[in-house]
């Protein structure tokens, strides 16, 4: 590298010749982060979560840097972050209906880096219980989080899904009963649904579960930190937690509605018998004894200590102002959706999520998601599934109350830009393309003049920070789906096709920089 370069003109490479000063690598980060969505400020209704709590960041950024290099592949070498660990595990069990009552079950725990492991975990759990079932089963509804269908698919075991009411966006205990069988090891349901943000009928499946003598995990990832808080708030919360005879597991993420640094999530067992096959223990190799309650072994104390600060910091005097605060803007989200002609509500809000769809053939919904992203509001695409139409999905959280009023009017004007420019037209061909395309049959060649086809060719050629992320809606592909145009291309194509198109969509984008 030239000494024009090591002064401001080199690429971005990862490891240039000679190391670069500590002010300039920074600047290089601030750079590269300038074309991210705003992680605070109350516009991105997806992927991160913002109390707008002043000095918040600053504290678990310092507790972060105070353990981040302490490892908890052995808690007795570092007996803080166990404390602190333990501690997690404590309040969210606390709040889940564990505890020291008398009628309390013995909840234990452990904390992992997320929502997805806390799942492939229980499913983990569920599975090694049960040696005799040589093909095991889990019995899953279709709008559980789509880290179930990860879950089983790493672990070999079957999903069955259990279809949910087009209306009630929920599965009937009937429906989950006539999924159970011999070879089920375990339930899921939601509380809540990611996508629509409504409470499943946890006590029914739970008992039908019970009584089939199978596990029952409640997926509270998203919504575990938030329903009791509302529920003290008086709002009416149906039963979900420990309370629930039936229920044998629970996840929740602490890095959403806890409003702790990504990544930290608790996966909660009613019995230290039923965490037992979480574990993992190997002593046949000369090193030392390896014995992991989650899937990493060696993990970094950061997350969890920031995870602790900012429990402590906020209290729970905090997370119930935090809840009445987002309750707030939910209703008002939630009625501005209802005073925009052409929209409607796909399900009324229970918790902190406003999903709304659209009741007019000239509002195409993935236009108008990009003409709020042209106004400053960062929203959510979801695709059609089944009987479910597409929606535009928003995640709520407490630094969205003071922005409400903003949203009502920019709404109306952007719903009217979108019918004004009129639904996405694919271009010729297109849309049978994606009808009849089966996976197998995409090739490198026809995946590039695809992409081509749909204005991606100067991202694949470019893979910069924008095509990273800061040149690309947030889309059903878990962050990826630049425009209207590819949404519209996704919705028109079946869920298999679906997939395999993002994978490679995405394959293009995530190329070495050298």
């Amino acid at each position: 590298m030239s000494d024009d370069q090591d002064n401001g003109q080199d690429t971005g490479r990862a490891l240039p010749e000679r190391g670069l000063p500590a002010e300039r690598v920074l600047g290089d980060v601030k750079a590269l982060r300038a074309g991210d969505r705003p992680t605070h400020g109350g516009r991105l209704f997806a992927y991160v979560y913002d109390p707008a709590v002043p000095g918040l960041d600053e504290l678990a950024a310092a507790a972060h840097a105070g353990s981040a290099h302490v490892n908890g592949l052995d808690p007795t070498a570092f007996p803080s972050l166990l404390a602190m660990e333990n501690a997690l595990v404590g309040a969210a069990s606390r709040l889940l209906g564990g505890g020291t009552g008398t009628n309390a079950p013995d909840v234990v725990g452990s904390v992992t880096s997320g929502g997805t492991e806390s799942l492939i975990l229980a499913v983990k759990a569920a599975r090694d219980a049960r040696p005799d079932v040589a093909a095991p089963r889990i019995a899953v509804p279709t709008t559980a989080h789509a880290a179930f269908a990860k879950a089983a698919h790493y672990l070999r075991v079957a999903l069955d899904p259990v279809p949910v009411d087009p209306v009630t966006l929920r599965p009937s205990a009937a429906a989950v009963a006539a999924a159970i069988g011999p070879d089920t090891v375990l339930v899921a349901c939601s509380a809540p649904s990611y996508a629509h943000g409504v409470v499943d009928p946890v006590a029914e499946i739970a008992a039908v579960a019970a009584g089939a003598g199978v596990r029952c995990h409640v997926d509270a990832c998203f919504g575990g930190w938030t329903l009791p808080w509302l529920r003290r708030l008086g709002e009416p919360v149906p039963p979900f937690d420990f309370a629930v005879a039936g229920v044998t597991s629970i996840s929740v993420d602490l890095h959403k509605y806890a409003y702790a640094p990504k990544g930290v999530s608790v996966l909660l067992h009613r019995t230290p018998a039923l965490r037992a096959p979480q574990f993992f223990a190997y002593a046949g190799w000369p090193g030392y004894t390896m014995v992991n309650p989650v899937i990493a072994s060696t993990r970094s104390g950061g997350p969890i200590a920031a995870a602790y600060a900012t429990l402590r910091h906020l209290g729970e005097d905090g997370y119930l102002r935090l809840a009445a605060a987002t309750r707030d803007a939910v209703a008002g989200l939630a009625d501005a959706v209802r005073c925009t002609h052409g929209l409607r509500l796909l399900a009324e809000p229970e918790s902190t999520v406003v999903c709304f769809t659209s009741t007019d053939p000239t509002l195409d919904l993935f236009v108008l998601v990009d003409e709020l992203t042209a106004r400053g509001w960062h929203t959510q695409p979801q695709l059609s599934y089944g009987d479910l139409p597409a929606s535009v999905h928003l995640t709520v959280t407490a630094a969205v109350a003071p922005r409400v009023a903003e949203f009502g009017p920019d709404l109306a004007d952007a719903a009217a830009a979108a019918r004004a420019a009129g639904p996405v037209e694919l271009p010729a061909g297109l849309t049978a393309l994606a009808a009849t395309l089966t996976p197998d049959a995409l090739t490198p060649e026809l995946v590039a003049g695809l992409a081509a086809a749909l204005g991606l060719g100067a991202a694949v050629a470019d893979p910069g920070p924008a095509a990273a992320g800061g040149g690309a809606e947030s889309g059903p592909g878990g962050g990826f789906a630049p425009d209207a145009t590819v949404n519209a291309l996704l919705d028109a194509a079946p869920p298999a096709l679906r997939e395999r198109l993002l994978v490679e969509f995405v394959g293009l984008l995530q190329r070495p920089t050298y």
